[in-house]
């Protein structure tokens, strides 16, 4: 290679980890199929259950905790988190700046507690040479507040009355590519789409396709999923999670026409976004550099089960995430009722439990729990000139904190304080290599409001919060159906044990501890309920 190669990271927001066709989905996802059989999938890549803690541990290479994310960006000092990354860990972009890369960001943020006045934590002041999307966990498809750099730019979606976000990421996207490609630098993409991230926002055009593909309801569709998961060689296939309980058989379910639009505007949310990667891959194989840019996708949790508030409480989401009207004055509506279908700009809501458990296919929970269904992400990486390559699927399991040193290795440098390791020697098939960079029996770890969870080899222990801990060999039971946790209590004691100390290691807050503080504060925090 004559120089170092190009990286491209593209993060989905919310992705089940089933979705993708290339995972057993039935949404039409082409383009990322594509990327999959031109390189490899992982089909045992974990990342943390909630978006910002994961966006924290991408860009560090370290756990949440210690770099001030442990929940979301509500700075929570002097007893809670900051809510924004700390100073002193450097970023992935600003490694890649020193090492002669041009580095931008197209898309959601979501890592600075102060989203109103530039300061310290926003991207183009943590390695960032450019910068254009939205500060915030999420917003409107149609009226986000955008920024550009540093600057706010309000008006930049109502001039364009077809706008949409997933399109405009993906133009900005090719324009900093064209930009970075016009310099002799390797250049660094990082690519954080909002999609499919509730709101379900979506053009009828996309959303057409769908509805008869949903009229057969989740049950079917799990089943179908697990099928083709089995077809394609997935690990996770073995078995099927029994249905959550509080989701009903599609036969008992009323108003068929609503859900069927739910999860038909979900779908068509992550075809567009599957659309634009396509642009931008055939972009970079037109200019002749694709096989020598590392491309990485992945979702930042599993399938959210969100339940939005009704339009009473709509109050609660500050303009800048929920805007009270649409761009020509009519009122927005928020809430899961059927009152509100999904689509336009006017509705504002998500898809629910139901079918976030068919996303989640074949786990059990969702985001922001820690069991399967909360941090099993579909990943997908090629890099053909750097031998990340042949379709083949890696078992091994492997942590979002993995990535950074994986992308400064592919980049000639160390990670030197990271808490992963780099996953290119099981990406290249490597597996010698692969166990003398770590990927042996390491243990694993998270923490998440209370939700932990560790896992050595096939063994993971895990809990609810409040709720005593679970056993599981996920070798054999992956979708943790049969608890083992009486029948190996030293091996419990043991990964507890271990849990303990990096929670201790790693600043882990107890949740009760900050229940308590936002009750004796008077300000509980608003978390969306799952209900």
């Amino acid at each position: 290679m004559s120089r170092r190669p190009n990286v491209l990271m593209i993060l989905a927001d919310d992705l089940g980890y089933s979705d993708l066709g290339s995972f057993g989905g039935e949404i039409d996802t082409p383009h990322l199929d594509r990327l999959a059989e031109r390189g490899i999938r992982m089909d045992t890549f974990y990342v943390t259950p909630r978006c910002s803690p994961s966006r924290a541990a991408l860009l560090t290479g370290r756990h949440p905790h210690a770099v001030g994310v442990g929940v979301l960006t509500d700075d929570d000092r002097p007893r809670g988190y900051r809510g924004s990354l700390v100073p002193e860990a450097p970023t992935l972009a600003e490694k890649l700046r020193e090492l002669g890369y041009r580095t931008s960001l197209v898309g959601k943020w979501h890592l600075s507690s102060d989203t109103r006045t530039p300061n310290e934590t926003w991207p183009t002041r943590r390695g960032f040479d450019d910068y254009y999307g939205i500060l915030h966990g999420c917003s409107s498809y149609y009226n986000p507040p955008l920024v550009e750099g540093e600057d706010r730019l309000p008006d930049a979606a109502s001039a364009d009355p077809d706008y949409y976000i997933t399109d405009d990421l993906t133009e900005r996207a090719l324009r900093t590519i064209a930009d970075a490609e016009a310099t002799d630098a390797p250049w660094f993409l990082y690519l954080a789409y909002t999609a499919p991230h509730w709101p379900l926002h979506a053009r009828e055009r996309d959303i057409a396709k769908y509805r008869e593909r949903y009229t057969r309801g989740w049950d079917e569709l799990r089943a179908d999923r697990l099928s083709r998961q089995r077809d394609l060689g997935l690990q996770s296939s073995d078995h099927l999670a029994d249905r959550d309980a509080r989701v009903p058989a599609w036969s008992d379910t009323d108003h068929h026409e609503w859900e069927i639009e739910r999860m038909a505007t979900y779908a068509a949310q992550v075809e567009a976004m599957d659309r634009g990667i396509g642009r931008i891959i055939d972009t970079l194989e037109a200019r002749g550099v694709l096989d020598d840019t590392l491309v990485v996708f992945s979702s930042d949790n599993g399938a959210c089960a969100e339940k939005l508030p009704s339009s009473d409480v709509r109050w609660a989401f500050p303009p800048e995430i929920c805007p009270r009207t649409t761009r020509d004055g009519r009122p927005v509506r928020v809430g899961d009722e059927p009152s509100i279908m999904p689509g336009p700009e006017e509705g504002y809501a998500g898809y629910g439990r139901s079918w976030a458990h068919l996303s989640n296919t074949p786990f059990r929970l969702y985001k922001r729990w820690v069991h399967e269904g909360g941090i099993a992400s579909p990943l997908i990486a090629c890099w053909p000139a750097g031998g990340v390559t042949n379709g083949t699927t890696v078992h091994s399991p492997a942590h979002v904190v993995d990535l950074m040193p994986t992308i400064l290795a592919a980049a000639g440098a160390d990670a030197e304080a990271s808490a992963g390791i780099s996953l290119l020697p099981l990406w290249r098939g490597d597996a010698e290599a692969a166990v003398s960079a770590g990927a042996g029996e390491r243990d694993l770890f998270w923490e998440h409001v209370g939700n932990a969870a560790v896992r050595r080899g096939r063994w993971k222990l895990v809990r609810e919060a409040g709720r005593p801990w679970e056993l599981y060999d996920l070798a054999q039971d992956r979708s943790e159906q049969d608890d083992l946790v009486h029948e190996h209590p030293d091996l419990v004691g043991a990964l507890e044990d271990a849990w303990t100390d990096w929670a201790r290691e790693q600043g882990v807050i107890s949740w009760d501890d900050l229940l308590a503080d936002y009750r004796e504060r008077g300000r509980e925090r608003v978390i969306v309920s799952e209900s």
